[in-house]
C-alpha cells in the first residue's frame, strides 16, 4: 500500500455532501445554502444526499449513513465528499463500511474534523487514501486568514504539490457565531492573539513525517482496534516516522489526559518525530491545565510537542492532509507546517 491522493477538483466536477454523523437543522438550513454556494462558485457542482436530517443527534440510522457515504466515496462523478459537521456518534459506521470496497475504489477526497475524524483518520490508515482534517462545509464560506489555507484550496492542488500554512496570531478566545441568526456571516471573530507554544521543553523543533491524527475525544475509542493503527501505517508508508497531530473539543483537561495515556498505550505515539496539538477553548482543571494533560502523557515520549496549532475546534482552521510528507518548524522567529502531497 501507498499513499494515494485523489485527482485534483477541476471546474465541473462533482462535490457530495452527506452528514455520517449530525445533520443540519431547518432553523440552519439558509447557512448551509450560503455554504453550498461558495462550493458552487469555484465551479463545482454540488449533489446533497438523503442523510441531512436533524430530529435527533444523527441525521439517519446508521445504515442509512454508512451506506449514502459509501455511495459517495465510491462514485467515479464524485470527486470530494465533505460533510457539513461533526456530530457524536460517527463510530457507529465503522464496522458498516465496506473497506476492502473502499480500498480498491478510485480515491476520492474526503474532508471534516471533529467527529469526522472518527472516518477520515482510519480512510487513511486503512486504505491509504489521503484525507483533509479539515473546515467543514458550514464553516467553508468564511473568509481565510493570511498564513492559512481552505480545504477548497487542498483538493484543488496537483500532485506533488508543496504548502506551506503559518500562523495568524489571531484566533477566537470562545463561542461560535450563531448560524441561524447570521447565516450570511463570512469574518471571523478573532479576538485574542497567540501564537504555536513548544510544551516539552526550549529550543528550535524541525521535524518531518507522514502526517495522521485529528479529535481526541472521537479517536480514542478506536485506540487498539484496527482502525488506527499508526504502527503499520508508519512501518509500510514512513518508516522514517509520523508527526502525529490531536486536538481536543471540549473534554475536561481530566478526560483529555486520560484518553492520551491510552491512546499512548495502544501505541499512537510510538513512531512519531514530533507531536502536534490543536489550540483548545475546553476547560481545565484546578489542577491540571490542558497543556499539562498533554505533557502528563506524552512528555516521557522525548520528542518535540508544539502546540496551539489551528487544527481543532477553536477557529481559525488551518487544513491538514492526512498521509501527506509533512515538516514542522518552530524557532522563536519561524512557525510553520509544510505539506507536500507526495
Amino acid at each position: 500500500m501507498s499513499v494515494r491522493y485523489p485527482r485534483p477538483l477541476r471546474p465541473g466536477d462533482r462535490v457530495g455532501v452527506t452528514s455520517p454523523s449530525s445533520g443540519v437543522s431547518k432553523e440552519l438550513s439558509a447557512r448551509l445554502q450560503v455554504a453550498i454556494r461558495e462550493v458552487e462558485d469555484r465551479g463545482y457542482e454540488v449533489v446533497v444526499g438523503q442523510c441531512m436530517g436533524a430530529s435527533r443527534h444523527i441525521s439517519a440510522s446508521a445504515a442509512d449513513r454508512a451506506a449514502e457515504l459509501m455511495s459517495m466515496l465510491t462514485d467515479p462523478t464524485i470527486r470530494a465528499v465533505v460533510p457539513p459537521w461533526g456530530g457524536e456518534t460517527a463510530i457507529d459506521l465503522i464496522p458498516l463500511l465496506d473497506w476492502d470496497r473502499l480500498r480498491d475504489a478510485e480515491p476520492t477526497w474526503f474532508v471534516g474534523f471533529s467527529d469526522i475524524s472518527t472516518l477520515i483518520t482510519p480512510l487513511t490508515l486503512l486504505t491509504g487514501t489521503a484525507t483533509v482534517h479539515g473546515n467543514n462545509l458550514m464553516y467553508t464560506p468564511y473568509r481565510v486568514p493570511e498564513g492559512l489555507l481552505t480545504w477548497l484550496d487542498i483538493v484543488a492542488a496537483p500532485p506533488g504539490h508543496r504548502f506551506t500554512q503559518t500562523p495568524p496570531g489571531r484566533h477566537r478566545s470562545g463561542g461560535f457565531d450563531d448560524f441561524a441568526v447570521f447565516p450570511d456571516i463570512r469574518e471571523y471573530t478573532l479576538n485574542a492573539e497567540g501564537t504555536w507554544t513548544r510544551l516539552d521543553g526550549s529550543g528550535d523543533v524541525d521535524a518531518e513525517g507522514r502526517l495522521i491524527g485529528g479529535c481526541i475525544e472521537t479517536m480514542c475509542d478506536l485506540a487498539g482496534t484496527p482502525y488506527l493503527d499508526a504502527s503499520a501505517f508508519a512501518r509500510d508508508e514512513s518508516p522514517d516516522g509520523l508527526l502525529v497531530y490531536v486536538e481536543a473539543g471540549e473534554d475536561n483537561a481530566f478526560t483529555i489526559c486520560r484518553n492520551l495515556h491510552g491512546m499512548k498505550l495502544a501505541g499512537l505515539f510510538d513512531h512519531a518525530n514530533a507531536i502536534l496539538v490543536g489550540r483548545t477553548n475546553a476547560p481545565d482543571r484546578r489542577t491540571l491545565t490542558q497543556h499539562e494533560a498533554v505533557l502528563d502523557a506524552l512528555g516521557s515520549l522525548n520528542v518535540p510537542i508544539v502546540a496551539d496549532l489551528e487544527c481543532g475546534h477553536v477557529p481559525p482552521y488551518m487544513p491538514i492532509v492526512n498521509g501527506a510528507l509533512g515538516r514542522i518548524v518552530h524557532t522563536s522567529t519561524r512557525s510553520e507546517l509544510t505539506q507536500t502531497l507526495a
